[in-house]
């Protein structure tokens, strides 16, 4: 990568690991307390108190969030002194004495987890909450100093925004920004004069860099599928994204370009944004001509460096395994937690997140799930059975698809339509919800977002409405039915012309 050294002199201290704590659930928790080094959630999603398992204490280091109990928080959670920067110290204490009377949490509320007088939920499960996404804020413990911008390839409308942002933020913000190598070999910007005295101040990077922890923030120009290529090039942590809509579609892509874009992004580089953690898919093919000396673990404990993988990725819409070019069925074995399922048998299968709920798997014939739903959706393609219908199965477990001995061919896998691979008998294809999601920052709020994008993108729910009926109480002559006629009609051509 060029210009490497102006990226990482602004590392700090590397994120927690997040299964060192206590936590609420047993599946993989998403690490939500570190984004890119420099931002952090305002309220905690996962019950961290700073606390190991074995009753010690930790440091956090710069990424601190907030704990469900702030008398905790202040006396026996860990040590604030530990922490380097004394200033975020002393900040981080005032935080926590202004929450002694209100302490917002992410979550809504906490099922009661005793049943009847005897009744009650097994000791290391009683944290269970439900989430709460009007409470997800992100603060900067610092400003952030450097940016990837990623623009739509082969594409000349998005030319002009992303030279005038480049601008922006190199002259005017002076941050560290780094983009695509191809940028620099464009024919287009290679002839801009504005490009050209900021040629010197950029920094690049190729898709197989390793940017992680080297990005404070996202900046996407483009549609849904820029939003994916972003999700590939960070196979763990992932820094906060601000996604501009100047793609066909973007329902992913909340924010709109215009002349005042730099009180967008300004905004959001000064906290306090909402944010949308969109869960993503830990995905492992395992070779079958390994002949490993233990039992395979469970996808959540695999490890891209060892020896029986194949293929480990992380995916943001979903993963297909379909027939490809074989004319025969795909058979397929399906497994939920190392307990066969069912057979699939079809053009295929989609894995998909709650993300990927609106993309191929609606297409075929499944609901559209909230993204933060924590869940996986199963859609099998034109299967060869009337009563196979889409599934959803809670995050965190493991699912293994395989091709069913008696399968007549192989069978090939795709991850977010990219990376086509082909899957051989003995192969098994592993996944879970990871626990590095990709925090989306929202326009609006979770909510209100997700629902336009139903309504502007896909047209959701929209018909002429019903007319109400006409009593004969209301209706005096026909004088007076006349008159509501010729109203109803104006008003219908009104509609019509709007």
């Amino acid at each position: 990568m060029n210009n490497s050294k102006n990226i990482t002199e602004y590392e700090e201290d590397g994120p927690f690991k997040s299964d060192s704590f206590v936590l609420p659930t047993c599946i993989s928790v998403p690490h939500v307390d570190n984004f890119g080094k420099k931002l952090i959630l305002e309220s905690s999603q996962i019950n961290v108190c700073g606390r190991r398992n074995d009753g010690s204490q930790s440091k956090l280091g710069r990424a601190v969030s907030q704990p469900l109990d702030p008398e905790e928080y202040l006396h026996d959670s860990f040590d604030i002194g530990d922490i380097e920067d004394e200033s975020f110290a002393s900040s981080l204490k005032r935080r926590a004495q202004g929450r002694r009377r209100h302490n917002r949490s992410l979550y809504g509320v906490s099922p009661d987890c005793k049943f009847g007088p005897k009744g009650y939920l097994a000791q290391g499960s009683t944290n269970l909450t439900i989430p709460d996404p009007s409470n997800q804020k992100l603060n900067w413990t610092k400003e952030p100093l450097s940016v990837l911008i990623v623009r739509k390839h082969l594409d000349e409308s998005v030319m002009i925004p992303f030279r005038d942002l480049l601008i922006w933020l190199v002259e005017a913000k002076n941050m560290v920004v780094l983009v695509e190598q191809s940028v620099m070999d464009d024919r287009i910007l290679k002839d801009d004069k504005d490009f050209q005295r900021l040629q010197d101040k950029l920094s690049t990077f190729k898709e197989d860099d390793d940017l992680t922890d080297k990005v404070d923030f996202i900046i996407c120009l483009g549609g849904d599928g820029t939003l994916l290529y972003v999700s590939s090039l960070f196979q763990s942590n992932v820094p906060p994204v601000m996604a501009f809509n100047m793609g066909s579609l973007g329902f992913l892509t909340p924010f709109r370009f215009s002349d005042d874009f730099k009180t967008e992004v300004s905004k959001v580089m000064q906290g306090s944004a909402s944010l949308l953690l969109r869960y993503r898919l830990k995905c492992v093919v395992v070779r079958h001509d390994t002949e490993p000396t233990q039992d395979i673990p469970h996808v959540k404990n695999i490890q891209k460096e060892d020896v029986w993988t194949k293929t480990h990725k992380l995916v943001l819409n979903e993963v297909v395994v379909d027939r490809g070019p074989s004319s025969y069925l795909c058979n397929l074995e399906l497994y939920i937690e190392g307990r066969r399922v069912t057979s699939v048998q079809g053009d295929g299968l989609i894995i998909s997140t709650p993300t990927g709920s609106t993309a191929y798997a609606v297409a075929a014939g499944a609901s559209m799930i909230h993204p933060s739903v924590p869940c996986i959706l199963l859609t099998p393609i034109c299967p060869h059975s009337l009563s196979f219908r889409p599934i959803v199965v809670p995050a965190g477990v493991e699912i293994k698809v395989m091709l069913s001995p008696d399968a007549r061919g192989t069978a090939m896998v795709s991850f977010d339509g990219r990376d086509r691979m082909e899957i051989h008998q003995g192969d098994s294809l592993r996944i879970t919800t990871s626990n590095y999601p990709v925090p989306s920052i929202c326009a609006t709020d979770q909510i209100e977002d997700w629902f336009d994008g139903l309504a502007n993108c896909l047209n959701w729910n929209i018909r002429h409405q019903q007319k109400p009926l006409q009593t004969a109480s209301s209706v005096s002559s026909f004088e007076s039915l006349e008159a509501e006629s010729s109203k109803s009609s104006q008003v219908s051509l009104l509609n019509g012309n709007s």
